[in-house]
């Protein structure tokens, strides 16, 4: 029998409405879960906890200081703004009963706080379990090319290409509504906020080595500080396998929806996911002359699907299955993203931002 866990969220926005759901629908996909109660939920707003507690079923709404005193809750979510995270990291440590820390991504928001963040994970060992919400490493088909891409069928990696592109803040409204996501990068920007997904899929394959060399930025509105990436791209080495490639993070690509996409050459083969057909991933070996495609669909570990394996698997998903993992531990299969890999994460987007810095005193006179 698996034990009862009592979860406080810190953060009522959006991400926390996600995770509310996901971990309202374990139970339909998996049989073997935890009994979870909803402890507490806390945000700067009395009003809007208050909303959320009682639409998601929390039994208190509480200020930030007061959830910090709560005995009761053993998991702590942390969903709030960017720039709260290391903070709110810190003080759920020092919470009387809590064993596990989800932490939504980016880690934290400065060198000093990544620094901090380095020091608590040596001093906490692993006494507390925490992992990081790179939620994309969930999606069944990554899960699957991952471990195909490890197999070593297509030797070293030669060169590879990521894109992660959204278009929604080409609209100012929209763009309006999310003012605390146009911070300066590495607090906020689409590196940050996009970027940061595809800078983890590219370590799950490559390795957390990975080194920037360069970066661009492109887009400007009224409105969006220039420290603020709306579209930026960079150049990866790593040093291990000798590949380089690029990687770009988009909020401003009209009509791309909500796109992934990633191609690694090799010297054996090459591999490639797109998440326009997202319940497959293709993968070509020198001497065939063909793609293969490999459809995997909604293929987790247990294998209790839901409706059934043949639905293509979407983002909320593979939200789902992060939970699974975080609430269990029962997926080895996964690739399981953990502080020190938000940490290695986090070390590019703040490089990032000071590449950036210099391209645009280089080349925009800024």
């Amino acid at each position: 029998m698996m034990e009862t866990v009592r979860v406080g969220f810190l953060g009522a926005g959006g991400i926390a409405r996600a995770h509310a759901y996901s971990m309202d629908v374990l139970k339909y996909y998996y049989p073997v879960v935890p009994e979870i109660v909803r402890e507490s939920v806390a945000s700067a707003s009395a009003e809007s906890r208050e909303i959320f507690a009682q639409k998601f079923g929390f039994a208190k709404a509480e200020a930030v200081e007061e959830f910090a005193q709560n005995k009761n809750i053993d998991t702590v979510f942390i969903l709030g703004p960017n720039k709260l995270h290391f903070g709110h990291f810190q003080m759920a440590l020092q919470m009387p009963a809590v064993k596990r820390i989800y932490l939504e991504k980016p880690v934290c928001s400065s060198f000093e706080e990544e620094k901090k963040m380095k020091e608590l994970l040596q001093k906490t060992g692993s006494s507390v379990k925490i992992q990081v919400g790179f939620q994309y490493l969930m999606t069944s088909a990554v899960r699957e090319a991952i471990l195909f891409w490890n197999s070593g069928v297509l030797g070293r990696p030669v060169h590879f290409d990521l894109k992660y592109y959204h278009g929604d803040y080409l609209q100012k409204s929209y763009r309006e509504k999310r003012v605390t996501r146009l911070t300066p990068a590495p607090d906020g920007g689409a590196m940050a906020d996009l970027g940061s997904h595809g800078i983890s899929l590219l370590m799950a394959f490559l390795g957390e080595q990975i080194q920037i060399t360069s970066a661009l930025q492109g887009g400007s509105f009224d409105g969006v500080p220039a420290g603020s990436d709306l579209f930026s791209s960079l150049s990866l080495f790593d040093p291990k396998s000798g590949a380089v490639g690029n990687l770009a993070a988009s909020r401003i690509s009209s009509g791309s929806g909500d796109l992934v996409h990633l191609e690694i050459y090799a010297e054996k083969g090459a591999i490639r996911y797109s998440s326009q057909q997202s319940e497959c991933f293709e993968y070509y070996t020198e001497g065939s002359n063909q793609w293969v495609k490999q459809v995997v669909g909604s293929n987790y570990q247990p294998v209790t699907s839901f409706p059934s394996g043949h639905v293509p698997p979407g983002w909320l998903r593979s939200m789902v299955h992060a939970h699974y993992c975080f609430f269990t531990g029962n997926d080895e299969h996964s690739f399981i993203p953990d502080l020190q890999h938000g940490l290695a994460v986090q070390r590019i987007v703040r490089e990032t931002a000071n590449h950036l810095t210099e391209f645009r005193r280089k080349f925009k006179n800024e």
